[in-house]
């Protein structure tokens, strides 16, 4: 039985991950890295990931970009995937608890909550990169949030995009759904037989 469904947020809830591979990738080439791809290696990592990985010891590069990026958030669509609004309702409606768990800080979200009152309404826990010690693809973070329920991984239900957050899901041992927003279906199909375009029309019972 079904007690709680996990939400990855870009690409799962909101439509944001081509606003993001946008902004890596338009990132003046002083400060992103000469690497192939870069924009799509990145996807589902933190940003304390990413300083850490690529942006070593430079703390200017850091300051210069986390600015760029919160500017480019303020001024970002947050535009729910489509169906996603229904979704989540019905699945409040029958009992079903339901979660956000993102790689995004918190001061990312309070973007959010200012574009969108409602958000908080439609989920019973939001967990966000200050609740976790490790990041995905580690588990740790689904760990948590079915513990916020008193509940165990299989009995959740994990919705993701991004295939670091598709490896976190299946390693706590979740049911996992994959959105086909950032990723193709042929790709994520390898993590996951069960995948979707978008909400509309879906139901649990579908699966």
């Amino acid at each position: 039985m079904v007690k709680a469904c996990l939400f990855d947020l870009d690409g799962v809830v909101f439509d944001t991950e081509p606003l993001y591979t946008l902004f890596w990738r338009n990132l003046d080439k002083r400060l992103r890295p000469n690497i192939d791809n870069f924009e799509h290696i990145i996807k589902g990592q933190t940003l304390v990931q990413i300083y850490d990985k690529y942006f070593t010891g430079d703390e200017d590069k850091q300051k210069e970009v986390t600015t760029l990026l919160y500017e480019y958030e303020q001024n970002m669509s947050f535009n729910y995937i489509t169906g996603f609004e229904d979704f989540v309702k019905d699945v409040r409606s029958k009992g079903i608890k339901t979660a956000v768990v993102t790689s995004s800080n918190l001061e990312k979200m309070l973007n959010v909550y200012n574009k969108h009152p409602e958000f908080k309404g439609y989920f019973d826990e939001i967990l966000t990169s200050e609740d976790f010690e490790e990041s995905k693809p580690s588990p740790d973070c689904y760990f948590k949030a079915a513990a916020r329920f008193g509940v165990s991984p299989k009995e959740c239900i994990v919705f993701e995009d991004s295939f670091n957050g598709l490896r976190s899901g299946i390693a706590s041992g979740a049911r996992v759904i994959g959105l086909a927003t950032t990723n193709s279906v042929a790709e994520i199909e390898p993590y996951t037989k069960e995948v979707i375009s978008n909400y509309d029309g879906f139901t649990l019972s579908d699966h």
